[in-house]
């Protein structure tokens, strides 16, 4: 089924657009969650909640792109479940990514923040632009996806101290653009 028949469901609020969102990206959200929580069970639990999460905002929202909706509920769900979980326990290969990112981005917990996190947003989404298509969906694999090293090796079949330094480099010029675009990081 198409993205805007299913989108057509959910406005019409038959139940049937669940099923259908299921059939579709149960996998690709299941993917999401797994990679930032490391359980089968949360990751399972966190899509359960990204479809109703959906069918609570479709209407009145109707997204472009229903996988990057999708996607964007199921990411902040898990992130979270991972905050609720780093008190018991931690997965080290979700720190790293985060790790890894802490250079380039500064992060602030005050309301009045908001503007600028979108603003800085934009800014990625246009430093990403610039970027060759491999090293843009390398960065992406890993810090959207959440891949593994190994996953993103395999995927774009190089080794992974090639990935590692593809987004060594990456994070460097992206850490470089956004003092150039007058953000403290």
């Amino acid at each position: 089924m198409e993205d805007k028949e299913i989108i057509q469901l959910y406005f019409a609020r038959n139940e049937r657009a669940i099923e259908e969102t299921a059939k579709k990206y149960k996998h690709y959200c299941v993917r999401i969650a797994l990679n930032i929580l490391s359980s089968v069970e949360d990751a399972e639990e966190c899509v359960n909640d990204t479809f109703l999460g959906a069918w609570r905002a479709i209407p009145p929202k109707s997204p472009a792109k229903l996988s990057s909706f999708l996607g964007r509920i199921t990411r902040n769900i898990a992130l979270d479940k991972y905050d609720y979980h780093t008190a018991k326990k931690r997965s080290k290969e979700f720190e790293t990514i985060l790790d890894e990112l802490n250079d380039c981005l500064s992060s602030s917990d005050n309301v009045e923040s908001r503007y600028e996190e979108e603003q800085m947003a934009e800014a990625i989404s246009q430093f990403l632009k610039t970027l060759n298509e491999d090293h843009r969906n390398i960065f992406v694999r890993r810090y959207w996806y959440s891949d593994s090293m190994s996953d993103i090796a395999s995927r774009f079949s190089i080794s992974e101290s090639k990935a590692k330094s593809v987004l060594f480099r990456t994070r460097k010029k992206l850490q470089t653009y956004l003092k150039k675009e007058g953000y403290s990081v």
